[in-house]
Order: structure tokens, then C-alpha cells, then sequence
């Protein structure tokens, strides 16, 4: 066999990947791929990294941190996906199925995967699954889809997100009634410092978000977003005695979690998990109304036209009587995106909003929040450690580590 041989696998979100992945570690691979047949081949994906994380829950057994002793749980992704490549090139594999390595890693962690990566292409072949265009490995030499359960050999790397434009043609729904602020400024940090058990996380940040500010927030794992976040939503009690302003009220002067949730819209990823009930699509996107997980009251007639026209300006509307669960993951996301800017939000954060999408539907995603910025007066915070290629922020918030903390940098997009 050629050991410089590697296949791309690019997968949407109704490709059946698992019997994909099964069919080829059980030697019957699919047309294209019979050299694989007789090799000994392992998994590198989330789904392996959960299964060892699971093992050392139950029987405290690290068996891929058996040097370090550190537990999986401790590590960044980042770590967790280096960890778990030297534990499988210890089995000398002939093959490797690299289930969408990088979603979920920072810039840095990415590249020194790739390093990785391409340091072993020599001796080791790879199958890569892919659902991002842009994180094809570029020593991969031959480029094939999946439709549901069908591998289909790519003449092109083009693909239909290419050409998407003006998805999104009508204008977003008025809201029912429209929250009332008058001030400018929504947010303001002023040289907030933040430390966990003497670790120092955030360092002098200096951040304001204006009525219709769209912001990125960007920087590596540990770099403190998630830190930021919580503060702006007022969870994190770190900012009592900073000069933290909420929408006007500086934090620990009596403003309340509630009132302050009130005003702001939320999504992200793992939100989708807690959505178990069987609720209509229609129902789903009412519930942002309410801010409930599901909706559980009659709704009204006007309730029920402004979930028609959000569900009629994401093309969903013949859907509106599926069951939630039963969507694909694109289509989830575009109805959560939509359920958190029903009511018009004075602030709206989209927190990895884009991960594990395939490159059509994060294109949508990111179309649909291009248009919330334009077509209102909300603000926008997204935060990713991607870069979305058609995102248009007006300023990117880039935190950088440093010994003392991670410290923050303003950029501002120039319109191209």
C-alpha cells in the first residue's frame, strides 16, 4: 500500500458518519477506500475522548494520562486532543479517522495539531471527516461527501455555501413590545481584574458596548471570555466591588440577575440539550417570548403571526409543525438564533454558535446575525474561536494572555 495516501471526507449535517466510521474500522470500507480493508485502523474524536474521561469518572483509571496523572477533565481541548494522539500512535496504527479534529480548538492548539499531524502523514494514513472547508489537511490527496449514508467521489472542492447570497430577503419581525432603554452605553468594564485561587485571568479591561454595537470577542482557550461573559451577564460575582456598569447599574448596587437577564438574548450550543420535550418548531420559537425551555401556555394570535413571520424569514415555515428534536443541526440552530432575537433584546450573545456546523449552515448562521445587526438597534456580542469568513462585526475585542493576566485589544473592521 501507498503510505502517502489520505481521504477527506466532507460531511453536512445529515451525513451519517457514524455508520461511516463504523464500516471502515470493521473492514468493510466504502468504494474508494479498499485499501483500508485488511489495515489496523483507531478513532481520534470527541466520542473516544468521552469514552476515556468516562473511565476515569467510574474507576479513576488515566489511561491516556497515565504519565502526567492529570485528569482529562483538567486539560484544555487542546490538551486533551495531544494527550489522546500520543496515547493512539503508541498502538502503531496503520490509519486514522480524524473526526473533525480541530472544532472546539483555539488558533494556537489548531496549529500545533496540524503539526502533529503532518510530521506522521509519511507513515500513517488518514481519513479526515470534515464539515469545514477550511480545515482540510493539505496532504490529503483524494476528496469524497457523504449523503446520509452514501460516499460519493468529489471532482471539486467547491461547495454550496459558495454562492449563498441574500438568504434572509425579508426584513426581521417587529417585536410584540419593545424593550425600553434610553441610555447609550449598556455595558462598561473599567480596568477590571480578575483572579481564580490566585491565578490571575483578566487584566486592566477596558470595554464598552453601545445600543446597536456588534462585537466579536475572540482569544484562545483560558484567555477569559467565558469570564467576561458571565460578568456581563451579571452571574459572576467577581465583578461586585469593579467597575462593572449594567445596562446602567453598577454591579452590587442592587440590580437583580432577573432584571438584568431580562434584557439580554442568549444562545449557544449546549443550550439545544436541555430542549428533551417534544415541542413543536412553532412552539420553540414562541418560548424565547417567555424565556422558557418549551412552551407550556396557549399562545396568542399575536404570538402566533410574529412566530409565522420569523419562521416564514428563515424559510422554516413549512416546518413549523415538526417536532424540535427531529430537525438537523443546522436547522436547530437557525430557530434558537431566531428564538433569542424574538423579543428584540437590548443585547444579544451568541457564544460558539457556529461550532460543529457544516460549512452551509454556518453561512446561514452567520447571514441571519449580519442581518439582527443591520435590521436593529440591538447589540451583538459573538464569540468563537473560529473565524467566520462572512462575519461583519464593527469591532473585534481580541484577549491576549499574559503572566499577569490576559489583557484586551480593540480593532475595528474596516468595510471592505
Amino acid at each position: 500500500m501507498n503510505n502517502n495516501k489520505h481521504w477527506a471526507i466532507f460531511i453536512d449535517n445529515n451525513s451519517n458518519k457514524s455508520h461511516l466510521i463504523t464500516s471502515i474500522l470493521n473492514q468493510n470500507p466504502p468504494q474508494g477506500f479498499e485499501d483500508l480493508k485488511t489495515l489496523k485502523g483507531v478513532l481520534f474524536s470527541k466520542i473516544a475522548l468521552a469514552k476515556f474521561i468516562e473511565l476515569e469518572d467510574r474507576h479513576d483509571n488515566k489511561v491516556i494520562t497515565e504519565t502526567t496523572k492529570q485528569a482529562l477533565k483538567t486539560m484544555s481541548s487542546g490538551e486533551q486532543k495531544k494527550a489522546l494522539l500520543s496515547h493512539i500512535l503508541k498502538s502503531k496504527p496503520d490509519y486514522i479517522i480524524l473526526d473533525n479534529p480541530f472544532d472546539n480548538l483555539d488558533v494556537d492548539s489548531q496549529v500545533d495539531l496540524k503539526d502533529k499531524l503532518y510530521q506522521i502523514c509519511n507513515t500513517i494514513s488518514m481519513v479526515q471527516i470534515i464539515s469545514r472547508k477550511s480545515d482540510l489537511l493539505p496532504f490529503i490527496n483524494a476528496h469524497f461527501k457523504l449523503e446520509e449514508k452514501k460516499v460519493l467521489k468529489l471532482t471539486t472542492l467547491k461547495t454550496d455555501n459558495d454562492t449563498l447570497t441574500d438568504t434572509f430577503s425579508s426584513a426581521i419581525p417587529a417585536p410584540i413590545e419593545n424593550l425600553v432603554y434610553t441610555d447609550d452605553v449598556l455595558i462598561e468594564l473599567k480596568d477590571v481584574n480578575v483572579s481564580y485561587l490566585d491565578k490571575p485571568v483578566l487584566k486592566n479591561i477596558n470595554l464598552i458596548i453601545k445600543k446597536g454595537d456588534f462585537w466579536e470577542l475572540k482569544g484562545n482557550n483560558g484567555t477569559g471570555k467565558t469570564t467576561i461573559l458571565s460578568m456581563i451577564t451579571g452571574e459572576n460575582p467577581k465583578g461586585y466591588g469593579q467597575e462593572l456598569f449594567i445596562f446602567g447599574t453598577k454591579k452590587g448596587s442592587g440590580e437583580s440577575v432577573w432584571e438584568i437577564k431580562k434584557k439580554i438574548g442568549y444562545f449557544t450550543p449546549s443550550m439545544t440539550d436541555k430542549f428533551t420535550g417534544y415541542h413543536s418548531v412553532e412552539n420553540m420559537i414562541i418560548s424565547g417570548l417567555n424565556d422558557s425551555i418549551g412552551l407550556y401556555t396557549k399562545p396568542t394570535e399575536i404570538q402566533l403571526r410574529t412566530a409565522k413571520a420569523w419562521l416564514q424569514l428563515i424559510n422554516m415555515w413549512d416546518s413549523r409543525k415538526k417536532l424540535f428534536h427531529d430537525l438537523s443541526m443546522g436547522q436547530k440552530r437557525l430557530i434558537m438564533c431566531a428564538r433569542a432575537m424574538i423579543k428584540h433584546p437590548i443585547l444579544l450573545i451568541f457564544d460558539e454558535p457556529t461550532a460543529g456546523l457544516d460549512d452551509k449552515s454556518a453561512s446561514l448562521f452567520v447571514q441571519l446575525v449580519n442581518k439582527f445587526s443591520n435590521e436593529s438597534d440591538t447589540a451583538i456580542i459573538f464569540v468563537s474561536h473560529r473565524t467566520e469568513p462572512d462575519l461583519t462585526p464593527d469591532y473585534i475585542y481580541h484577549l491576549q494572555q499574559t503572566n499577569q493576566g490576559s489583557v484586551g485589544s480593540i480593532k475595528k473592521r474596516v468595510a471592505i
